[in-house]
């Protein structure tokens, strides 16, 4: 009788020159560039928090402690620019994803036009900011813009869009899904692309509709992928900042002031306080990408 053999999988050697001191040297400049970039800013960023920072003279800088960021939730400022940015975020994730979903799902129905609508669907993640904030601007003009232009026509007055307290943050949200969605898109894509045919099958032989398919089937599958997409998009509309500047600069009054807005604006003048703003949104955008680590296991999804 034979020896039975070994079912179980072998794991894949490292090569020793790669697991050993050679190893590190070979990520030697990578680390240098990531600790010089950001480690360093990093740690200096949070030194300058602890101080009433004087950029013109740094010895003559009082140190605070916490005292910047006992501010950060004392004055008016940041409560304000932090509903905005939650305000920003939410509409970015629930839109960008459910809007991102739907795309990915009618382009895989694309057949032959497959490749077009993808590059069409893609193309306005690629374009700049400033460029398309600007164009964006003049297709929201309350006299010339061509919005209200077609509003006009089916009796409708457009409004003020950028200028008015109620419509400029939406405004604002209709532009970066515009821009962003095509990223999400692609991803999603790249999750759909990648999913087994036979459950699907199955399901449709047992008598399920698409709709019950896509939720119990397709949707469960795609998890890891909406769990990145959620998390990515999330980090993203916390940082935003162009868009904000280029077409609204903060306003009407505080009404599109976000965090990263109001860290541009204090900065300057609050060096320590704009410090501290910096530090708290580093904080949560960490604390985002550890959720999407803990949350997205490995699974046979690839992105």
């Amino acid at each position: 009788m034979g020896a039975r053999r070994s079912t179980a999988p072998r794991r894949r050697k490292v090569p020793r020159a790669l697991s050993g001191p050679a190893g590190y040297l070979f990520t030697a400049p990578a680390l240098a560039i990531f600790a010089v970039f950001t480690i360093l800013p990093t740690i200096y960023t949070l030194y300058i928090s602890l101080f009433k920072w004087n950029s013109l003279n740094i010895s003559r800088s009082r140190f605070l402690g916490l005292n910047n960021y006992q501010e950060l939730f004392t004055e008016n400022d940041f409560p304000v620019s932090a509903l905005n940015s939650l305000y920003f975020t939410v509409a970015m994730v629930i839109g960008g994803t459910a809007i991102s979903l739907v795309i990915a799902l009618l382009v895989q129905r694309a057949g032959r036009w497959f490749a077009a609508t993808r590059i069409a669907v893609f193309t306005p993640y690629v374009t700049p900011l400033v460029a398309t904030s600007i164009a964006w601007i003049w297709i929201l003009n309350q006299k010339f813009g061509l919005l209200n232009l077609a509003l006009s026509v089916v009796g409708i007055n457009g409004a003020n869009w950028l200028l008015s307290p109620t419509w400029a943050m939406p405004s604002v949200i209709a532009y970066s899904l515009w821009h962003e969605v095509g990223f999400t898109t692609i991803v999603f894509l790249g999750g759909l692309s990648v999913l087994s045919p036979e459950l699907g099958e199955a399901a449709r032989v047992d008598g399920v509709n698409r709709w019950q398919e896509f939720w119990y089937v397709t949707w469960p599958q795609l998890r890891p992928v909406t769990v990145f997409v959620i998390t990515i998009t999330m980090i993203m509309s916390l940082q935003a900042f162009t868009q904000f500047y280029a077409m609204t600069q903060g306003g009407p009054g505080t009404a599109t002031t976000t965090v990263s807005v109001l860290l541009y604006e204090q900065i300057a003048t609050r060096t320590g306080y704009g410090a501290a703003i910096a530090v708290v949104l580093f904080i949560v955008t960490a604390a985002l990408t550890l959720i999407q680590r803990k949350t997205s296991r490995p699974s046979a999804i690839a992105i």
